[in-house]
């Protein structure tokens, strides 16, 4: 198996911008977010030779560390990743730092301050600050404004903050949330990250549609039939009860990452490969959404729960007798619903989302079936042929599938379907970076293209009011329904595409 630590020699094949002298302060920083995701991303970044030496990195957070203990324990949290790189590690230990800080502190912000000043004189780092908030969303009102309070957060052009979803729980507290961020920063300094938008395969889908002639022509509701986007994990709510019992399938998975899909899948070619045209493009797409069905939105969406499953050598809890976890909860882990676009490209066009967790697969993939040939003029070795269908694959095997019908060895004229791969690990040699390398880059490099921008955020929200009042108000309208853990979510949401005569594709 290959590491997920790269090689060097990977960057014959590469051509990236360097990133600028720069100081990224993580608050969070004792969190699991920074040691298994932030620390490990920067260190691909430095083996890539993409970090200048001009470079300091800050952790923070309220316990009493100090540097050498944060490095400790940074190692030890690393050790197996770092096991093959220990002289790398040891020079990359010297752009890491630690500020005990409480956020909600403004002394504690302002002691940060006068320790940030020190280490731009002896990091050469020209006062250029990133400030990732890796901490709980009750603490990003907060957070801001005591950056702001402290001055932090006043230079446009040498400061930026990013800030982890999920960005509010609802359409008025997302909107409340970026009025009081965007009172503390200007739009073009805020960072919203969803670390799905750094996927190779995500960004591949505007190179696949507007670099290559024969896709953009047949993408539309006269060539597609249904568009389907599944998220599915094979893991279960694990330690995260206490985040995941507030949130739900909807709010963790639903509104942010498939919704990105979606707007990517089905936007407009920008003008010019600008940041602000690509998220305008979105924002559009996002604005169009609707529900299938916003007055009796429980015809167009599915709940579901993960019940006891796996085998007898390997038994799997339900997810109320996960730890954590109320015993009478109806916290959705399986969510799937239907949605239009309302415009002259999908007008009709079905969209179905599904993500849940405890699912046979882990996968992340979007589905474009095409619509029938209108005459069947050859015998097929299926009853029904298959439609063509274009499957882009977001993970584990980043790539693209197509799949079409030939004729069959033999005599006669008989069709069968075959497949066309794409793989990125196999066509470049290489794997490629985890989507967190790619976005911290990105945030300390200025390019907001991949971040989602306020309007966005509240068009998302905006989409799924119906859903979510439903489930606040009347929630015995959209139960919850029960589904064995490693199957593909409860029967009922094979029923919502039934209607339609359309089938979930099982990978």
């Amino acid at each position: 198996m290959q590491s997920s630590i790269s090689n060097p020699l990977r960057l014959g094949l590469r051509q990236e911008r360097v990133i600028p002298p720069q100081c990224l302060v993580i608050f969070g920083a004792s969190g699991d977010l920074t040691h298994r995701k932030l620390i490990p991303a920067l260190f691909e970044l430095f083996l890539q030779r993409r970090l200048p030496s001009e470079f300091a990195i800050v952790g923070c957070a309220r316990r009493p560390w100090s540097d050498e203990e944060f490095k400790e324990k940074m190692r030890l949290k690393l050790c197996d990743k770092i096991s093959s790189h220990e002289q790398e590690w040891t020079k990359f230990t010297e752009f890491l730092f630690y500020e005990p800080v409480d956020l909600q502190e403004e002394s504690h912000v302002k002691r940060l301050s006068q320790r940030l000043i020190e280490i731009d004189r002896l990091k050469a780092t020209h006062g250029n600050k990133t400030f990732y908030l890796s901490v709980s969303p009750n603490f990003y009102e907060g957070g801001c404004k005591s950056l702001k309070n402290v001055g932090l957060l006043d230079d446009p052009i040498k400061s930026r903050i990013v800030i982890e979803k999920p960005f509010g729980r609802d359409y008025s507290s997302a909107r409340k949330l970026n009025k009081i961020v965007q009172s503390c920063a200007n739009e073009s300094q805020i960072y919203r990250i969803d670390h799905y938008l750094g996927k190779e395969t995500v960004q591949n889908i505007l190179v696949l549609r507007f670099a290559n002639t024969i896709f953009e022509p047949i993408w539309n509701r006269n060539y597609i039939s249904n568009i389907q986007i599944t998220s599915s994990e094979t893991v279960g709510v694990e330690d995260r009860a206490g985040y995941y019992e507030t949130s739900g399938a909807l709010r963790d998975m639903l509104q942010n990452h498939l919704t990105q899909m979606l707007a990517v899948i089905a936007m407009e070619p920008p003008g010019k490969f600008d940041p602000e045209a690509i998220r305008n493009e979105k924002a559009k797409v996002l604005q169009a959404s609707k529900l299938a069905n916003e007055i009796e939105p429980w015809n167009c969406c599915i709940r579901g729960q993960y019940e006891e499953g796996g085998n007898y050598d390997n038994p799997l809890k339900g997810y109320r007798d996960e730890n954590g976890v109320g015993k009478n909860s109806t916290t959705e882990t399986y969510i799937a619903t239907k949605i239009f676009i309302d415009n002259w490209r999908w007008q009709g066009v079905p969209f179905y989302l599904r993500t849940g967790k405890r699912l046979p697969k882990r996968l992340g993939e979007i589905v474009l079936t095409f619509k029938d040939v209108p005459v069947h003029l050859f015998e097929s070795t299926i009853i029904n042929p298959a439609p063509n269908q274009l499957i882009i694959r977001i993970q584990p095997d980043e790539g693209a599938t197509f799949k079409f019908e030939v004729k069959s060895p033999g005599s006669g004229m008989r069709s069968r379907p075959v497949e066309m791969e794409f793989s990125y690990d196999e066509s470049f040699g290489e794997p490629s970076d985890e989507g967190y390398v790619r976005l911290l880059a990105d945030s300390m490099l200025g390019d907001p293209t991949l971040f989602t921008r306020s309007d966005e955020v509240e068009a998302a929200w905006k989409l799924y009011t119906p859903l979510i009042e439903l489930m606040e108000n009347a929630p015995w309208k959209l139960p919850v329904h029960k589904y064995e853990s490693m199957t593909w979510g409860p029967p009922e949401s094979d029923q919502l595409l039934a209607k339609d005569n359309i089938f979930w594709r099982r990978p």
